[in-house]
């Protein structure tokens, strides 16, 4: 399907990095009936497609562009999403094309040591890394890749959505194909088309939330430069003086420079190859040797839709919430949406829950998107003070932070994106046992660790898994996975040295868990979590 890249072209103004073969239409006028319509081809909607089409799923995938954008869109993918990734496929060809890191360092002002440093992945012996910097168009190619396996799904690249009914037992969409315009009646409509939905507008919704008065210009660069693959930030750099400053390392000589320029600038002119250059060469030296790969210039906020689920259209990534860059929670939060929701909606099309489960994918998306916001809108309080005593506050802080640990833990330059807990999920069953603090509590995604010459993580997911110390009596419904006694790591990881089991989830979320586990406690934490108790 895929062409050479042509990063110099461009269609309609938006850069081209790939060009796909656009998909043939149907007859004019053909009205198509099927189970499952996803709207939007970006990342979250090529992984949709993709965990619904490994579940056997006949799948309609609809892409305005015939081409892979070029550009400046996400590059820091979590550990949590590379987990995700991995259950699809891509996990281990993305984290050999990224640039893998753990480690972060923030500066203030001209020390050259930093005033704090931290590490996103302190539990090791775990299959993925804490992050990796891999630009989004290499994403999608890997995404791409892997889609095409599934003769489950039919993609259609060039293919717009420009109108739509939204019913009670199903939506019909009118599509347009070059001049062909037809129709698909699907059950079901999962939007995954960005910031800019259309069918979000088309429905008449809208987001709540704050939009946030500053602009940051980011210069993607190709340079040779030694240096450790790690996230350094600057607070009040002397390059930049008064404000904030961001570098990253990508995969092929790219670097992520970011550069905080504040409110009420020319936009236009700030992205104009002279200037970026005085802010790059203040940052690197003035003999600083690069070349421009990309330069934009943002704005951000962050909002969500009050709901995500809306009869027979769901909607997931950008489409239902946004929120700034820093933290990279982004496709982050987009990825979890669909790992969500994939589970899910495999079991109310197979008639093995009712559609009402899908009110906990609104429920647990929702807990995702405000805690993703929370933290992006007080990384963005932290960066930009609001007032004099919020600045005093940031600098005391800042000041404290490379003597007294205290103080580390208020350095807020973008809380990293990690797994978001649901403690309250109406699919968990509360523990019955104390755990003295120990183990993988209900709500929370499990835990990877060495298991024998593979994974934990790579025996769960797909479908529900009983991880536990000793064989039980089979439980309809779900697959065993006993640890061996010799698997330390993994039974000290689950308090389950010599007794216990879990019930996990196919997403990797924890959904019960016992000391002393019987068949009838299990069955009813089963049907709890496919969300017979709703």
């Amino acid at each position: 399907m895929a062409t050479a890249p042509e990063p110099e072209s461009r269609v309609g103004g938006i850069p081209v990095w790939r060009q796909l073969n656009p998909a043939a239409a149907p007859a004019a006028g053909a009205i198509q009936s099927v189970p499952v319509v996803i709207v939007g081809a970006g990342p979250v909607g090529l992984a949709m497609a993709i965990d619904l089409a490994q579940r056997g799923h006949k799948i309609v995938l609809l892409g305005k562009f015939a081409f892979v954008p070029a550009g400046s869109k996400a590059i820091c993918f979590s550990k949590r999403s590379l987990d995700i990734l991995d259950r699809l496929g891509v996990g281990e060809a993305s984290v050999e094309k990224g640039v893998t890191w753990d480690q972060g360092k923030v500066f203030w002002k001209d020390s050259r040591e930093p005033v704090y440093q931290f590490d996103i992945l302190p539990v090791k012996d775990q299959k993925m890394p804490g992050f990796i910097n891999l630009q989004q168009y290499h994403m999608e190619d890997l995404l791409l890749a892997r889609l095409a396996e599934f003769p489950e799904v039919d993609f259609r690249p060039g293919h717009e959505v420009i109108a739509l009914d939204a019913g009670d037992d199903g939506t019909t969409v009118m599509v347009r194909a070059g001049e062909v315009e037809y129709r698909i009646a699907a059950d079901w409509l999962i939007a995954c088309d960005g910031s800019r939905s259309f069918i979000r507008t088309e429905m008449g919704l809208d987001f709540q939330g704050r939009v946030f008065e500053d602009n940051f210009l980011i210069a993607d660069v190709r340079m040779d430069r030694e240096q450790e693959s790690e996230r350094w930030f600057w607070f009040d750099p002397p390059f930049n003086p008064g404000q904030s400053a961001l570098m990253h390392k990508q995969p092929e000589g790219i670097w992520r420079l970011d550069f905080q320029l504040g409110w009420g600038i020319d936009r236009q002119a700030a992205v104009q190859s002279e200037n970026v250059e005085q802010y790059v060469r203040a940052m690197l030296g003035d003999d600083a040797r690069f070349e421009e790969e990309w330069y934009s210039v943002y704005t951000f906020q962050c909002r969500r839709m009050e709901h995500f689920l809306h009869g027979r259209v769901i909607f997931a990534g950008d489409s239902a919430h946004l929120v700034s860059p820093f933290g990279a929670r982004g496709c982050n939060g987009g990825f979890a949406d669909i790992d969500n929701l994939g589970w899910k909606l495999d079991l109310v099309l197979r008639g093995e829950a009712q559609a009402r489960l899908l009110d906990t994918y609104d429920h647990e998306a929702v807990v995702t998107a405000d805690a993703n916001i929370q933290a992006s809108s007080r990384s963005a309080d932290f960066l930009t003070p609001k007032t004099r005593m919020s600045a005093i506050f940031r600098d005391a802080v800042l000041e404290l932070a490379s003597e007294f640990p205290f103080a580390r833990q208020l350095v807020n330059s973008g809380r990293l994106s990690v797994a978001i807990s649901y403690p309250a999920s109406p699919l968990g069953t509360p523990d019955e046992d104390d755990w003295q603090g120990r183990g993988v509590p209900p709500g929370n995604v499990a835990l990877d660790a060495p298991f024998g010459e593979d994974w934990l993580l790579e025996k769960l997911g797909g479908g529900f898994m009983l991880l536990t110390a000793a064989p039980l009596e089979p439980v309809p419904g779900t697959v065993t996975l006993v640890v061996p006694a010799d698997y330390a790591t993994v039974r000290a990881r689950y308090a389950m040295e010599e007794a216990g089991a879990y019930l996990i989830r196919p997403d990797q979320y924890v959904a019960a868990r016992w000391k002393n586990p019987t068949k009838t406690k299990i069955e009813a934490a089963l049907a709890r979590a496919k969300g017979a108790m709703l």
